[in-house]
């Protein structure tokens, strides 16, 4: 009996998740990569962002307590009344962090017996892989399958080139060891309202640039207006409506000009502008990987390529840019071609999260599609301003939001705005995974008081006799 042998281009959650149900099931596997284990996910996006923001979190549960009786003092005893922040020290403490992730990976990878090599990998037929390792040498890589998980980068555009100091791109944000005194973050979009919502809670003034007329367009509307109350009342300036046409650097000022003229001034910007897949120079359309319009690998709900045994998981397939979604792309993949039970990809049981204050979560199907007349569904929304705990803690924004199908009462969706929303919105996640009725929900026990009760009284309040 043969071996299976497995070849992953790039260590993102998509690559090193898939190769350890490879692992696990028997094969042979080599993982290609050049930036190290864990990808943009670990070393530059996920991990980075959400441990900046876990400060910026601290920094606003601080400036919120002397509503709930808390004074701090200084060493006279007068009242302190500033916060700062040493964004050097924030910046060191999330590399650090995001190295030690990476090492953990690699070390349970060692540990399944996966070969990782550093090179830059481009194919050469469906079964074939060529790494290039930076000293030039070749080594060719036979398989009997391959996995795509090449991750995205930053868009930039001629007119707005970051330079790595106060131009900057979301990954290079983590090289500022001086804090900016006016920060512009052009994209309103989650990376853009996620950053723009930390920085203003580490106490820089922030100007938000967006092109739509609401942050988060992409999200739940209720929801995206809550947030952008926030922003506003916590002092963001937020321009609606306002497409960037330049950024421009001189000397410490950066300008950033509009299409309508106007511009705007500050002292760093960061561009939030999307993302374009890694897959240029790899041979993909060569060895017959058919990509979609900006570079995207087109691919089933089963991680296939058009390509025979050539499979794609994470952001360079543009099916919806998560790390969990990259996770269980490269699961699927592994599980598909190695003949274990495999469920085509969901993304109506996908739970996702927007990382701002307060924080955004939605699962399954959304207001947007039940206005379209998409979807048949009973909405119910609770104030989470109504809730014990919240009162409690200070809280007064936000909601819960669920949905639910008329007659049989099956839960298709929900949305929770407010503090830790990624963590409460896991019933609700599990609910629409397991077709749940709002009944059910409604009947699960809940600790009393907790936020997570908002979410068994807004199925209570979708109870139909």
């Amino acid at each position: 009996m043969t071996t299976d042998r497995v070849v992953i281009v790039g260590g993102g959650p998509g690559g090193y998740e898939a190769a350890h149900v490879a692992a696990q099931l028997g094969a042979e596997v080599t993982i290609v990569d050049t930036d190290g284990v864990g990808g943009s996910a670990v070393l530059t996006d996920c991990v980075p962002s959400k441990t900046l923001i876990a400060t910026a979190e601290v920094m606003d549960e601080l400036a919120g307590a002397a509503e709930l009786g808390v004074i701090f003092t200084d060493t006279e005893g007068d009242a302190a009344e500033t916060i700062r922040v040493d964004l050097a020290r924030v910046n060191a403490r999330v590399k650090r962090l995001a190295a030690d992730q990476s090492t953990d990976i690699a070390r349970r990878l060692e540990k399944d017996g996966v070969q990782v090599v550093e090179a830059r990998a481009r194919l050469d037929g469906p079964g074939r892989v060529v790494a290039t390792a930076t000293d030039g040498t070749e080594q060719v890589l036979e398989a009997d399958a391959v996995l795509v998980a090449t991750g995205a980068a930053p868009r930039t555009l001629p007119t707005a080139q970051p330079d790595g100091e106060r131009i900057l791109t979301w990954e290079q944000v983590y090289d500022l060891t001086e804090v900016p005194t006016e920060l512009i973050v052009v994209g309103s979009g989650v990376t853009g309202a996620e950053f723009a919502s930390a920085y203003l809670n580490l106490g820089i003034p922030v100007t938000l640039v967006s092109s739509r007329d609401r942050v988060l367009p992409g999200e739940d509307a209720d929801a995206a207006t809550v947030l952008e109350d926030v922003l506003r009342r916590r002092g963001m300036t937020v321009l609606s409506k306002s497409r960037m046409e330049s950024v421009t650097r001189s000397g410490d000022v950066v300008t950033v000009t509009l299409t309508d003229g106007r511009t705007v001034q500050g002292s760093h910007c960061i561009l939030a502008l999307g993302s374009v897949p890694n897959t240029a120079d790899m041979g993909l359309e060569e060895a017959g990987v058919i990509l979609k319009d900006g570079g995207f690998v087109n691919v089933d709900r089963v991680s296939r390529t058009s390509a025979r045994g050539v499979y794609a998981a994470g952001d360079c397939t543009g099916v919806l840019m998560l790390a969990s979604v990259a996770a269980m792309q490269g699961r699927i993949a592994m599980w598909h071609f190695l003949g274990d039970t495999v469920h085509p990809l969901d993304l109506k049981k996908v739970s996702s999260n927007v990382f701002t204050s307060p924080e955004i979560a939605t699962v399954g199907w959304s207001q947007q599609a039940v206005d379209a007349g998409e979807m048949q569904a009973e909405v119910v929304t609770l104030p989470m301003s109504g809730n014990p705990r919240a009162k409690m803690q200070g809280v007064r924004d936000g909601f819960v939001k669920l949905l639910c199908r008329p007659g049989t009462g099956i839960v298709v969706g929900g949305v929770v705005v407010g503090p830790r929303a990624s963590e409460l919105i896991h019933p609700v996640s599990v609910a629409v995974a397991e077709s749940l009725t709002a009944d059910q929900l409604a009947q699960a026990f809940t600790v009393y008081p907790s936020m997570s009760g908002s979410i068994a009284e807004a199925a209570r309040r979708l109870h139909r006799v």
